[in-house]
């Protein structure tokens, strides 16, 4: 049987949505890099974290921030740590204002699985002027994976386009089910 995946992204055509911003200390300092958080590891955390409301509006259960931090509601936590307890690290966040409980959603595995011949890849090239970047995709269009590199993960990032969270078909038919708001699915 094969193993279908689909990649995880915000609904930003929900209507009247609230607009998170980047994460913080509990001192509202931001932290270092949020950009850990979508590097495909777990990421070390000490004290509690807070995540200011860029602009208010209707709670979702799925929000990606200014950085793409994926924010979720607990119903959607509680999904990933039923169905790919392995993959992810989820980190409590305080949203001022909401009761309920919203986490950082970290996909804890990197895997170099995409598909260059069926997607639409650039790379940097040496005539764009930044040595270090030659080779490494520049955009990733059209994406596509390959399923026989993933083994057994649920929830990943893409090694070397790490921006594409993906995840597996029982997850996205389980958040279907929860009817998760804010969320969209492409297969990939």
């Amino acid at each position: 049987m094969s193993q279908r995946f689909f990649r995880l992204k915000e609904d930003v055509h929900a209507p009247g949505r609230w607009h998170l911003d980047d994460p913080t200390d509990r001192h509202g300092r931001e932290v270092d890099d949020p950009r850990d958080f979508n590097a495909g590891h777990p990421v070390p955390v000490e004290g509690g974290l807070k995540v200011p409301i860029q602009h208010p509006g209707k709670p979702l259960d799925f929000t990606l921030t200014a950085l793409s931090v994926p924010i979720v509601h607990i119903k959607v936590a509680e999904i990933f740590t039923a169905l790919a307890p392995g993959d992810v690290q989820l980190i409590p966040v305080d949203l001022q204002g909401h009761a309920d409980q919203y986490l950082i959603l970290v996909a804890t595995k990197l895997i170099h699985c995409i598909d260059e011949k069926a997607s639409a890849v650039q790379f940097w090239m040496p005539e764009d002027g930044l040595a270090e970047k030659v080779g490494q995709y520049y955009a990733v269009d059209d994406l596509h994976i390959d399923p026989t590199k993933v083994g057994e993960a649920r929830t990943f990032r893409t090694g070397g386009w790490p921006l594409a969270l993906i995840i597996h078909e029982d997850i996205k038919e389980a958040l279907e089910r929860a009817k998760a708001t804010g969320l969209t699915f492409t297969r990939v």
